[in-house]
């Protein structure tokens, strides 16, 4: 009696578990192309400033002169704070950004952060923010991952599979991160050199 293939069934559940992946590979490929390079930039959010001239001298307590300033900017939302930081400084402070107000002249500075959409979700999945359910979909992501490298290994008979090329693709692919951890010291090095 003949002997059911296996291979078969191996490259079936890799195509199919391969476009079920599809989409949270971009997500993590996407967020951890972004998060490497956080010291160069914020991968979630973009920072602004902006100088304005709001049509001359405010008068009035700091209540007023935050009212006028914001009315003659445009923003509708109510500060958190509203501080006297110096005679000709105000300084009004919201969530994610921070006006200050020159009432003897009516300039405004205004500087903030205002969040890169799909990048800053993405990294919120990335790095688990959401916890507790999206926990498992993390968890079966990885396992299905190993699964796609695993069976990956099995899909191509003879030469051009796991006993030819395929065995020298591996070994390279398992030699960069060993070779980095041996030559950088790994977690154990001083700061500098990782």
């Amino acid at each position: 009696m003949k002997r059911p293939a296996l291979r078969p069934w191996v490259r079936a559940a890799h195509r199919d578990l391969g476009y079920l992946a599809v989409g949270l590979t971009l997500v993590y490929a996407l967020s951890g192309l972004a998060v490497n390079h956080i010291a160069d930039w914020d991968p979630s959010f973009r920072s602004y400033e902006r100088t304005v001239q709001t049509g001359g001298p405010i008068a009035g307590d700091d209540e007023q002169i935050a009212k006028v300033a914001l009315d003659r900017l445009g923003i509708a939302d109510r500060p958190r704070s509203i501080d006297r930081v110096a005679d000709d400084r105000l300084e009004l402070s919201f969530d994610a950004r921070t006006v200050h107000v020159d009432p003897t002249t009516g300039a405004v500075h205004e500087e903030g952060q205002t969040a890169r959409p799909l990048l800053r979700l993405a990294n919120w999945l990335h790095l688990n923010r959401g916890k507790k359910a999206w926990t498992y979909f993390a968890d079966a992501y990885a396992a299905g991952l190993l699964f796609l490298a695993l069976s990956g290994l099995f899909m191509i008979p003879g030469r051009k599979g796991l006993l030819g090329r395929g065995a020298v693709l591996v070994a390279v692919g398992v030699a960069v991160p060993v070779a980095y951890v041996a030559l950088s010291g790994g977690p154990e090095a001083p700061r500098a050199t990782r």
